[in-house]
C-alpha cells in the first residue's frame, strides 16, 4: 500500500509542482495512515519529487504573471498549502517592485474603464475593493489610485 501510494504521488509530482502539504492531504485521502504518510513524504522529498521552495517560487511567479494576484492573496494561498513562512517570504522576493506596481496600475486603469458610478467616491471605493480582492496592499492601492486620478 505504501509503495503504491508513493508511486501515485511521484506520478502526480512529476506532472506538476506540488507542495508537501498538498501531497500529504492526498495520501491521507487514499487511506494511508499518518505515520506512513510522513515516511512517503520524506522519500518524495529525498527523491526530489517534492521541493516546497521550488513549488513556492513557481506558484508566486504563475499567480502573479497569469492571474495578476497581489502578494497578500498569494501568501494566503501558500499558507493554505502548508508552505512555511520563511519559504513564502523568500519566494515573494521573485516579484520585482517595479513590475508589481506597474501591474497594479494597469489593473486599476482597465477596471476604471468598466466601472459605472454616480460619483468619484463611489468610483474610488469600487476600485479599492477590486484591487483588495486581488490581494494588493491597501497603501499601494491608494497611492496607485491617487496617481491615476491626477
Amino acid at each position: 500500500m505504501q509503495q503504491e501510494c508513493y508511486d501515485r504521488a511521484a506520478y502526480l509530482c512529476s506532472r506538476s509542482e506540488k507542495s508537501a502539504g498538498n501531497i500529504s492531504k492526498k495520501l491521507l485521502e487514499w487511506g494511508l495512515n499518518p505515520d506512513d504518510t510522513e515516511s512517503v513524504i520524506k522519500k518524495l522529498i529525498s527523491d526530489k519529487f517534492i521541493d516546497d521552495e521550488r513549488f513556492a517560487r513557481s506558484y508566486v511567479k504563475d499567480k502573479f504573471r497569469f492571474n495578476k494576484w497581489g502578494r497578500i492573496k498569494i501568501a494566503y494561498q501558500l499558507k493554505a498549502e502548508k508552505v512555511s513562512g520563511s519559504i513564502i517570504a523568500q519566494a515573494m522576493e521573485e516579484i520585482e517592485d517595479e513590475v508589481y506596481l506597474e501591474t497594479l496600475s494597469k489593473l486599476l486603469l482597465d477596471k476604471n474603464k468598466t466601472i459605472k458610478s454616480a460619483n468619484p467616491y463611489e468610483q474610488r471605493a469600487k476600485l479599492l475593493r477590486f484591487a483588495q480582492s486581488r490581494g494588493f496592499e491597501p497603501e499601494l492601492i491608494h497611492s496607485a489610485i491617487d496617481r491615476m486620478e491626477s
